[in-house]
């Protein structure tokens, strides 16, 4: 394997579910190699051995090991042939989430807001001490006997214990190539933090440590697209979400994902999506009633 050699990894789409879960027992040689993906790796060693690539960081790792791998990050789990079971297997638990779940949940259940406020969410890799890595293996364990309710119920309960934990050592920081991608988290954190009220280029330009034409050729450079219409790709996006599934009105909807004028949120979501917002909840619900 050429070590400089990084594979975009998309984690599998769990249709209806927030986040992925697996309870993997494999041949460590078809295990994915040097990869990368836009998710948080919630993972747990259970059985095998052998050395773990996170970032800038090579170390060994061991049955019982949990790590946690930020998004983006490059990783590479790679067993020891001789640690596998009788037939042939490692075995390890995993759970995986966008940034935007936990984003998302802050919203919704001040809860778990209120567990999670003021958090500065880590941009190394993590590997956590005894107390922790007792209580996430044991989440993890349950997690695997739970219905799909249990395992969302159970992730609330893990959210607040990677988090806020002061049992960890860090093992891997993040390599110079990944500047930009975190530079556009830190830009895609923001805007789903203010996407419900206008944006100013000043504003994310300030947040960013920028001058404006700094920014503005930064982001169409790196994105292809202006950030206006980055943040426009957004609200229309999450509107199609509450389309899909929520039962509020148009206008109410318009207003919720950032737009001010109900015929200009009409007319910008027809162009871009090929049809009215209300002929998108349409065909939409003839889609999931035909499944």
């Amino acid at each position: 394997m050429k070590e400089d050699t990084i594979i975009p990894y998309e984690l599998p789409e769990v249709e209806n579910h927030s986040f992925f879960f697996i309870d993997q027992h494999i041949d460590p040689f078809i295990e994915a190699k040097l990869h990368q993906h836009d998710a948080w790796e919630l993972y747990y060693v259970v059985h095998g051995h052998g050395t773990r690539i996170a970032g800038d960081t090579l170390q060994s790792f061991s049955e019982g090991d949990v790590v946690l791998i930020p998004p983006s990050m490059h990783h590479y789990w790679k067993y020891d042939s001789s640690s596998t079971d009788e037939e042939g297997y490692v075995h390890y638990l995993m759970v995986a989430f966008k940034h935007v779940f936990i984003s998302k949940c802050m919203e919704i259940f001040p809860e778990l807001r209120n567990c999670l406020a003021n958090i500065t969410f880590p941009i190394e890799a993590l590997k956590f001490g005894p107390e922790s890595s007792r209580a996430i293996r044991q989440s993890l364990s349950k997690m695997n006997e739970l219905d799909e309710l249990g395992r969302l119920c159970e992730m609330f309960r893990l959210l607040p214990t990677i988090f806020i934990s002061t049992d960890y050592t860090f093992t891997g920081k993040p390599m110079r190539i990944e500047r930009d991608v975190r530079r556009m988290q830190q830009i895609s954190t923001y805007v789903m933090a203010h996407y419900v009220h206008p944006i100013s280029l000043d504003d994310i330009a300030t947040e960013m440590g920028m001058n404006r034409s700094a920014f503005c050729s930064y982001f169409k450079r790196y994105k292809g697209v202006t950030f206006s219409q980055f943040v426009t790709q957004y609200r229309l996006n999450t509107a199609c979400e509450l389309l899909k599934h929520s039962q509020k009105q148009v206008s109410e909807i318009c207003y919720l994902v950032g737009f001010n004028d109900l015929p200009h949120f009409v007319r910008v979501f027809t162009k871009e999506k090929g049809m009215s917002p209300t002929r998108y909840r349409k065909e939409h619900l003839n889609e999931k009633n035909n499944i």
